[in-house]
């Protein structure tokens, strides 16, 4: 089976307002994606998600360049199956060679950023052809699925003091989730308001619904030693991103000083970055976004790290269909997996790019067994909001 062609989709489809919030990264006006779409001479067509920014707006035109101008001439007539050696093809460029017969990387420039991102996109691309080609579900192909189905979190939660409890009852109305997850940090403006809006989540919610909270790395190491010591009697999971990831030992420091768990990882690329946490011993939970960290395969090896240093796996997983699938199959076949993410912001990536639901029922959502990623692409859908670049 050979490569033949590796086209890249920048979708963009509007937010109504009236489904619109505002956070630390602006107000959602759009939401963004990169859809990779891998085909080989077998007939089977493969696709993933690589994405411009964490959140769900972000300028795609890069990565829809990097995809197809620079990653698509490496692969072109190459075996999708052959993973594991694609993937340091594209992480080496041109040296790539000398990697693979040395057994070490040799990376030319992109080490992280926008050149990782579209790897994350074309990996995942590659694991659903070879999926698809042993028609059998990417999980089966990780060492099977530990869970038929898993307990998930609902996403969400940016209303102020006032409504934050009321936005959060509905979220678990929604799905009767068990867990839910809460914004804070820069975006309330104020820590108080941050401390007072957990406090009014927790008395609104009552003392059985697992609250956690995130941070988008906001606040400085100070800042979250205070938060941790104001919310104590809160009992929240876990606290998201507490300072920027580029501060691994202020993290470590946070951490240090706390019992409540800290969690970490959409905005790190690599297992080299997983490596420093948990050698730093600055997470307890690592959140790889699969978009952005380098797809299933370097999932893979993150979650072997976590497993080695007894830290939990929980994917980030706001994004697209594709992002989604490919965090789940990790998850369910994880050591370390313990918990779904699902986002209940406005979400037309994950509902509406593809035919299939990924639907929780009383708390917990299925694994599928379906071949490859288990998704079937709505085709109209794409070139509805498909982006020109």
């Amino acid at each position: 089976m050979k490569i033949t062609a590796i086209r890249a989709h920048w979708l963009s489809v509007p937010i109504p307002e009236a489904q619109q919030h505002t956070s630390d990264f602006g107000r959602a006006q759009s939401f963004d994606a990169t859809l990779v779409e891998v085909e080989t001479d077998a007939g089977i067509t493969g696709y993933g998600e690589a994405k411009a920014a964490v959140g769900s707006a972000g300028t795609n035109a890069g990565l829809v360049t990097i995809i197809e101008k620079e990653l698509a001439p490496l692969l072109i007539g190459e075996d999708p199956r052959q993973i594991s050696r694609l993937w340091d093809v594209m992480y080496n460029g041109s040296r790539a060679h000398y990697a693979i017969a040395r057994g070490h990387v040799f990376p030319v420039l992109g080490r992280r950023g926008h050149v990782v991102s579209a790897m994350s996109g074309v990996d995942m691309a590659l694991w659903d052809i070879l999926g698809k080609s042993l028609n059998a579900p990417v999980h089966q192909l990780l060492g099977g699925k530990r869970h038929d189905k898993m307990p998930a979190y609902a996403s969400g939660g940016w209303k102020p003091t006032a409504e934050v409890g009321a936005e959060l009852k509905s979220y678990i109305d929604r799905g009767n989730f068990q867990a839910v997850k809460m914004r804070v940090g820069s975006g309330d403006g104020t820590l108080a308001h941050s401390i007072e809006r957990v406090h009014a989540a927790r008395d609104y919610l009552g003392p059985d619904i697992a609250i956690m909270c995130d941070a988008h790395g906001t606040f400085t190491v100070a800042e979250a030693k205070r938060f941790c010591r104001a919310v104590a009697e809160c009992n929240i999971d876990w606290l998201e991103e507490p300072v920027t990831a580029d501060d691994k030992r202020g993290q470590a420091e946070v951490r240090a000083s706390t019992d409540i768990p800290i969690s970490c990882g959409e905005s790190e690329f690599t297992r080299f970055a997983f490596r420093d946490l948990a050698e730093l011993r600055a997470a307890d939970i690592f959140q790889p976004d699969l978009s952005i960290a380098g797809g299933i395969t370097e999932a893979v090896r993150i979650e072997a790290i976590a497993a080695a240093y007894q830290i939990r796996f929980a994917p980030h997983l706001w994004g697209g269909a594709l992002c989604f699938a490919s965090g789940l199959h990790v998850l369910a076949s994880a050591t370390s997996g313990f918990i779904v993410e699902y986002s209940l912001g406005a979400n037309p990536m994950l509902h509406d790019l593809v035919e299939e639901n990924f639907t929780v029922i009383d708390g917990y959502l299925e694994i599928p067994d379906r071949p490859g990623l288990g998704v079937t692409i709505d085709q109209d859908f794409v070139g509805r909001y498909r982006k020109e670049v």
